[in-house]
């Protein structure tokens, strides 16, 4: 049996200990109100009410713990894919390193690499989840692309991060090729659950993608490098708008691994914003972000360099969107989800030109 716990066995003395592990020392959690959020794919999130018979002014009162899913098949894709491994050894080797925001992190454990795991995370209340089906506007979108500043500056070119199985993804090209193929044999399924809601031209080059020799989906990882997200979207940020700049903090780094800089920063442009909304702002933001690297020390990043790999980085959505619908639990809003992510990475790349890197 596992010595994880799970969501109902984190009580009020089990909170009180770890408070007190993080520093907390005249913390005395006397009960517990637990309550589940979100709606993941791979993983279950409860926040956990505390109510506090003792503490400093910065001991919290509510906490956020994370969890495998109770579906077997999400579980099952957690543990090959090593999300959940790789998220408890992100923050416990990696987080402390970077800029990006990120919640403070309480607790993290695992069974060996899952499925059981438990992370305590802090609450980011009153930031809100945001809504890949719904988008954002251009302000959010700036603000989500700005904090990739943080992770990919302090991890720009810095090969002692291989020493990390888990970012580093095996053998040169294992990565891609294991993507490839998943790509072409996932895709028929795909198009046959999500085919008929897109237009030809979006199914077209979603189909054109898994036989293209020089598609840059597929292609290793060379300089630049940095850590890379993988699933940088409006379901894995909490967005707290109440200040004059909306304030977005990081999650669900399941998936982070040594990559591409500009994949993230097109993935979430590509389906975080409308696609007549990208088309006026997104050279803006890019252009924005390209500067805060040069600010932070970056050197030798040409912007039409950043442009064409932002273009390139067009394709980064196909793999998480044809690949993660077919492998975790369906749900009408996942359904709904992965519709919109199709078309908007789709039309992405058509709108970009990015067709001529499939030759």
């Amino acid at each position: 049996m596992s010595a994880i716990p799970g969501p109902e066995q984190l009580d009020a003395a089990w909170f009180t200990e770890r408070l007190r592990e993080a520093g907390h020392a005249d913390a005395q959690v006397v009960s517990v109100d637990r309550r589940q959020i979100g709606t993941g794919q791979i993983g279950r999130c409860f926040r956990y009410q505390l109510e506090l018979a003792a503490g400093g002014p910065d001991t919290p009162a509510s906490l956020v713990g994370k969890f495998p899913s109770d579906d077997p098949l999400s579980r099952e894709t957690g543990v090959t894919l090593r999300n959940y491994y790789r998220e408890v050894s992100f923050y416990r080797h990696v987080a402390p390193e970077l800029g990006i925001s990120l919640p403070r992190c309480y607790f993290a454990d695992i069974d060996g690499e899952g499925p059981d795991f438990v992370l305590v995370l802090e609450d980011m209340a009153p930031a809100q989840p945001g809504d890949q089906i719904r988008g954002c506007d251009v302000d959010v979108a700036r603000a989500a692309v700005l904090e990739l500043v943080g992770l990919q500056a302090p991890s720009w070119c810095r090969s002692d991060l291989a020493r990390y199985d888990w970012l580093a993804g095996g053998e040169p090209g294992e990565s891609e090729a294991s993507t490839r193929g998943l790509y072409a044999q996932l895709l028929p399924p795909f198009l046959d659950r999500y085919g008929p809601k897109l237009a030809e031209d979006e199914r077209r080059i979603l189909a054109a993608v898994a036989d293209a020799p020089g598609c840059p989906l597929f292609a290793p990882v060379d300089e630049p490098f940095c850590l890379e997200h993988v699933d940088y979207r409006l379901d894995n940020m909490l967005i707290d708008a109440s200040g004059a700049t909306p304030r977005v903090t990081v999650v669900d780094w399941q998936s982070v691994r040594i990559g591409k800089p500009l994949n993230d920063v097109a993935y979430f442009l590509g389906a975080g914003l409308l696609p007549e909304v990208r088309r006026d702002a997104e050279r803006d933001i890019v252009a924005a972000y390209h500067r805060g690297l040069v600010e932070a020390g970056v050197p030798a990043f040409d912007w039409q360099d950043c442009w064409e790999a932002y273009r390139r980085g067009s394709f980064a959505g196909f793999g998480v969107t044809v690949i993660a619908s077919m492998i975790v639990q369906q749900t009408e809003r996942g359904d709904e989800m992965f519709t919109a992510m199709a078309r908007r990475h789709a039309r992405h790349a058509l709108d970009l030109g990015a067709e001529e890197f499939l030759g």
